[in-house]
């Protein structure tokens, strides 16, 4: 049933437009396609100094944009298994030195021989000095996690999904700990940080508080925001979303961590992937806001951060629960639509911010009209038709996320 529905999905995208033009719901900023054209799935991306290193999920490489333009030669070349949410997945910096997190395998598209976190040093036109850092034996097609991050400290972070696993630190009362459904603290190695995650595609760190936020994947129902203190368990496969009485009752726990209900939740999943505080001149009068991308409907959303900076507050009587119900409108957290699969949202040098589709291969950036109006997506309409099958099978990797998710 899932290859058939893969088929007529890729039907659909062969002689349908995927997306129409991308628009914001504040006049005072314009969206630029800052670069477009990058190939087989973009997935994250990081600033070296003025420079961007992204990465392409299906064939291992890592790319420069230098000077606002997209150089043909790859920094780097690993050979990735890239079948479903596997392949190159994600990145961090800490000064020169890079962490990628990638499916590794002995050839692009071949058999996976494990999830690995490696170091490299940047030396300005390559990514040299392979050092391996983790290794993770449990891959799995899907829920392999990938977001990275650094926090303030300098310490490297990365989030593993469950990988279709179900022990002990998925909240079950047997199976050994194996690096599954947790982040972790990479770089110095420490224990888990966090356990009992499903599924996530964002981390970030509040440039204010120093705290560590998430994005995490349900499966039919309850998508979730999190502040992610040092021994969190986050409920999975027992709660997702909101705790009553029932689940909290019937959650074994894990030694040590412990639960809190989200931050925020989607009732119906919307997918939500890379996030990203931005403190800059640029953004003033969003300083005190969260930016979550999504995969499933092209938005760009915008939370309103309390006083203390752990939660939301909001105008709405629908959002004030913390929960998009079903029927629920989230006009007041929209920020703009239209934008294909987000799958990273980052605060650039320059204090404007950045956010990688890896269904339309592009770099999106957002910038204050004062700015300029040129190159602004909101000047041509960017409804594309996918005519080529190759290209088309670029467009299917989302779709692939959507599916999965109901396994």
């Amino acid at each position: 049933m899932k290859i058939f529905l893969v088929i007529a999905i890729l039907f659909a995208v062969l002689i349908l437009p995927v997306y129409g033009k991308p628009v914001l719901n504040d006049n005072d900023f314009v969206v630029q396609k800052f670069i477009a054209g990058i190939p087989n799935g973009p997935t994250t991306m990081a600033f070296e100094g003025n420079d961007i290193l992204v990465l392409q999920k299906t064939d291992g490489q890592v790319r420069l944009i230098n000077d606002g333009a997209l150089q043909e030669k790859p920094v780097l070349d690993e050979n990735v298994t890239s079948e479903g949410e596997q392949g190159m997945l994600g990145i961090t910096t800490v000064g020169t030195k890079v962490y990628l997190y990638f499916t590794e395998s002995t050839y692009d598209g071949g058999k996976p021989l494990g999830k690995r976190v490696y170091s490299y040093d940047w030396n300005g036109t390559e990514l040299v000095n392979k050092t391996l850092v983790k290794d993770l034996w449990a891959t799995q097609t899907y829920h392999n996690g990938g977001a990275m991050v650094t926090d303030q400290n300098g310490s490297v972070y990365l989030v593993v999904g469950d990988a279709g696993r179900y022990g002990k630190l998925e909240n079950h009362p047997t199976g050994e700990p194996d690096d599954t459904g947790v982040i972790l603290r990479i770089a110095p190695p420490g224990p888990y940080y966090a356990m009992g995650i499903r599924n996530s595609f964002g981390l970030a760190i509040d440039p204010v508080t120093g705290k560590l936020w998430d994005t995490e994947n349900g499966v039919d129902v309850y998508d979730e925001i999190n502040i992610v203190p040092p021994n969190f368990n986050s409920g999975w496969d027992v709660i997702m979303g909101p705790a009553n009485d029932t689940t909290l009752k019937n959650l074994p726990g894990y030694p040590g961590y412990y639960y809190h209900d989200p931050q925020f939740t989607w009732e119906k999943t919307v997918a939500p992937t890379g996030l990203s505080f931005i403190d800059s001149k640029e953004f003033e009068k969003y300083k005190n806001s969260l930016f979550v991308g999504d995969c499933n409907n092209g938005n760009l959303y915008r939370f309103e951060l309390n006083d203390n900076r752990d939660g939301f507050v909001f105008s709405s009587s629908q959002l004030s629960d913390k929960i998009v119900n079903v029927g629920d409108s989230m006009d007041e957290i929209i920020f703009g639509t239209g934008f294909g699969c987000i799958t990273d949202v980052v605060a650039g040098p320059d204090g404007l911010l950045y956010f990688v589709s890896l269904s339309d291969g592009t770099i999106y950036r957002i910038v204050p009209k004062s700015y300029t109006t040129q190159n602004s997506a909101s000047d041509s309409p960017q409804i594309q038709y996918w005519l080529y099958p190759a290209i088309a099978a670029v467009i299917v990797v989302p779709i692939a996320y959507l599916i999965i998710r109901k396994k």
